[in-house]
This record gives structure tokens, sequence and C-alpha cells, in this order.
């Protein structure tokens, strides 16, 4: 006769409230995006039109993003009340940002140079010249901050622009600034301006939390739209790059897999689950800004410091793109094959030298990629690649958003987590329980605990 082993009682109870799959975020997502796919690639011109439901997401993400950025940084720094240390966490971040996208350059060189994407393009410089025109109709004619101009632009002209304009550097300096001189009265500062900003905190993120019941439809509408536009097609046009791509982005994240375990003992691969809502939301809208808030707050929970994490997201959001740094070195070599060029080892690092500067002022330029490697193939100076071959990546950029969204944001989690814990402010016995799933306590005084619970739990 058999025995049958009952579950323990709490073991029923969490069963029992655990929510449908269907209303899982995860699943939902998921689901919009095999959709939109489908709607694309048969109704080209309905997936076309899907556009604006895509835009009004992201409007209503960003329009959120200064104000939580700037509530958390703020808290942060107040509570933490040490300049020595924010100053450390800045100038750590900064190192370790510097040293993973050169890295990320050398590495997409490397895949390019084996690969050899361009190869059998044969594509004639002459029939080009309509190229400098489709790029400067791409970028709307703009072109990236020098790089004295860009870090003066960290200073925001007024503080009330600094918002208006969603300028995230200026929002963290700002915050900076005004979380150091709340953390300077110390006991003596008016403490009912720290509980308004905590409580402003916890306002915003709840309505972070409305505005992602909407995911689904933004993500549906984002990828609807790609496929409409650019349509399955290009997927065979620009085959061998997009494999290149897409095959350095898999060995890329296996480096950082080694480098968040070796730095900081986290297990990547139980942070991406752990993140997997997040990750599917910023694939589906080809957007990073989409899941910051979420990020920021689901970073927190598995225990890096408020501090480090207000300061290290947003920084990396401009100065760690990871998965554009390693698109942008793949694309040099790629043009350079497809007109039948063999760049030399000097021509190549010099290529690597311009990109490592005008990456780090791609963030919120529109066609940055355009115009980072127009200005990265004029600097190599090889008169057999014009300018306006360019051109030639319209057909595949908007396909490679999935993968420069990806590392992107896998790369700033990983950043977080190393300066964290070579900071001293990553909390490992709560990250090894809320990697592992299990129930941790709410972290005290942590607006950021709204956002990571909105929505039902898988």
């Amino acid at each position: 006769m058999s025995t049958v082993i009952e579950p323990p009682h709490s073991e029923m109870v969490r069963l029992a409230n655990k929510p449908p799959w269907y209303t899982s975020l995860f699943v939902q997502l998921l689901v919009a995006i095999v959709a939109g796919i489908l709607v694309g690639w048969l109704w080209p011109e309905v997936g076309g039109a899907l556009k604006p439901l895509a835009d009004g997401f992201i409007k209503l993400i960003k329009m959120l993003i200064a104000p939580i950025i700037f509530c958390t940084v703020v808290l942060g720094i107040a509570h933490v009340g040490d300049l020595k240390s924010v100053g450390r966490i800045g100038v750590k971040a900064l190192v370790y940002f510097e040293a993973v996208t050169t890295f990320a350059l050398i590495f997409g060189l490397v895949v390019g140079n084996l690969v050899k994407p361009g190869a059998g393009f044969s594509i004639d410089a002459q029939t080009l010249a309509t190229g400098a025109e489709a790029v400067a109709k791409k970028t709307s004619n703009g072109e990236l901050p020098h790089t004295v101009e860009f870090l003066l632009n960290i200073i925001p002209t007024s503080v009330v622009s600094a918002f208006a304009e969603n300028a995230l550097l200026q929002v963290l300096f700002f915050a900076v600034l005004f979380g150091l001189a709340l953390a300077k009265f110390g006991e003596s500062g008016p403490p009912v301006i720290l509980e308004f900003v905590d409580h402003l905190s916890h306002i915003f993120f709840t309505v972070i939390g409305w505005v992602m019941r909407l995911a689904p439809l933004g993500a549906f509408g984002a990828m609807a739209y790609i496929i409409g536009q650019y349509g399955i097609g290009s997927l065979a046009s620009y085959g061998k790059l997009i494999a290149a791509c897409y095959l350095a982005a898999v060995l890329f994240i296996l480096i950082l897999a080694l480098i968040v375990k070796v730095f900081a003992g986290v297990n990547l691969w139980k942070f991406v689950v752990y993140i997997k809502d997040e990750l599917f939301l910023a694939l589906g809208t080809a957007s990073t800004e989409v899941v910051l808030p979420r990020i920021m707050a689901k970073l927190a929970n598995a225990g890096c410091s408020r501090t480090t994490t207000g300061l290290v997201v947003p920084t990396g959001y401009s100065f760690n793109l990871d998965g554009a740094t390693l698109y942008l070195s793949i694309c040099v070599l790629f043009l350079a094959q497809a007109l039948g060029v063999d760049l030399s080892l000097g021509e190549q690092i010099t290529a690597v030298l311009v990109l490592m500067l005008t990456s780090k002022g791609m963030a919120g330029v529109p066609g940055s990629s355009f115009l980072a490697l127009s200005a990265t193939v004029a600097a190599i100076g090889h008169g057999a690649i014009p300018v306006a071959a360019v051109a030639l990546l319209l057909g595949a950029d908007r396909i490679m958003d999935s993968m420069r969204v990806s590392v992107n944001l896998l790369g700033n989690c990983v950043a977080t987590f190393v300066v964290a814990n070579w900071e001293g402010q990553l909390d490992k016995d709560r990250m090894r329980k809320v990697l592992a799933g299990e129930d941790v306590e709410p972290l005290d005084d942590a607006p950021e605990q709204d956002a990571v619970t909105v929505g039902p739990r898988d």
C-alpha cells in the first residue's frame, strides 16, 4: 500500500495563492512579441501602422524616468552621507565602463576578422552616390557631440531644463549634489524634505506599476512595426552580418557571466531568470530605457546598495553601451569587407580609438550608430571606403536592436554588481536568496519595492 506524502502547509498555501499562468507578465510579453512578428509578417501595412502603440508606451515610461532617478539617488546618498563613498563609486564605475567597452570593441574586431560578415557583397563604391543623403535623413543631419562638449552637457543649463528634456546625466548630476547637500545637514537637517522625496518616490513607482500593465501592448506594436517596416527578407540579405553580431553577443554575454561570477559571486543565468520580464520587454520594444526603473528596483532588491544602483545604472546608459560598441566594431569591418578593402592592423587600431570616444556620446542622439560609424570611416582615411558606405547598414540596423539592447542591459547590471561588491555595498546573502527564488524581507525604507512587486508574480 503506497503512502501519499502531502506537501507542507506553507507550500500548499503558496501553490493555492499562485496567480494563473496567463497573468504572468513574462507570458503576456512572449505572446505579444510572437503576435507582433506574425502581424508584421503577414500584414506588413497593418504592422507598419502599429508604431504609435510602442511610441505611446515608451513615452509613458520616459516621463517617469527622470524623477525616479532623482528620488532614488537623493535617498541613497542622503542615507549614506559620505562624499568620499560617492566619489569612489563614480570613479570605479567609470574605470569599469572604460575597460569593458574597450574590450567589447576589440572583441568585435576579432569576431569580424574571423567571420568576415561583409565577404561576398562585392559592392561598387560608385553605386553609393545617394548613400550620404540616406544617412543624413536617418540621422536628421545631426552629429555626435565632441568630448569636451559632451562633458559640459552633463551640467544642466537649469534644473528645470534637465527634467524637461529628460537628460538623464544632467538629472543624475543635480541629484548627486542635492543628495550630498541633504547629507551634509545630518541630524540637524530638515527630515521633512527627505520624507517628502521618499513619499514622492513611492508615488512614481506606483504610477510605473500602472503603466507596466500596458507593456504587452507596447511590445506588440513595436515588433509588428519592425517586421512590417523592414520585412523578414532583410534577414536573408544581411544573414552573415546578423549571425556575426548575434554570435558575438552570445559569446560576450558568456564573458559577462564570467566577470560577474569572479568579481561579485553572482550567477548570471539565475539573474537573467530573475529579470526575464524586463529583458523581454526591452527586447520587444528595442529600448533599455523603458525598463530602467524596474531594473534599478530589482538590483536593489537583489542586494546592491541603493546608492551604487542609483549612480551606476543611469551613468552606464551613456558610458557603458557594450552591445552598441560590439556592433560598431563588427560593422566597421563589414563595410570594409563589402567594398573589398583589407584594413591594416594600424587602421583597425585607429577605428577602436575613434569608437572609444564616439560611442560615449551616442545615448539619446538620433541615428547615433550611423554618426559614430561615419566619424570612424572618415578618421581611418581609407579612400576606398567612402563615408556614404554607411548607408549599406540601413536595412539591417533595426534588426540589430535586440542584440544591442540585451547586451547593453546585462552589461549595466553586471557593472552594478561588480562595483557594489568592489565598494563593499553588495549584500551577498540577500543576493543569493533572491536569485534562488526564496522569500526575503522587504528592504527598509525602499520605494523600489513597489516596482518589484507590481503585477502578478510568476
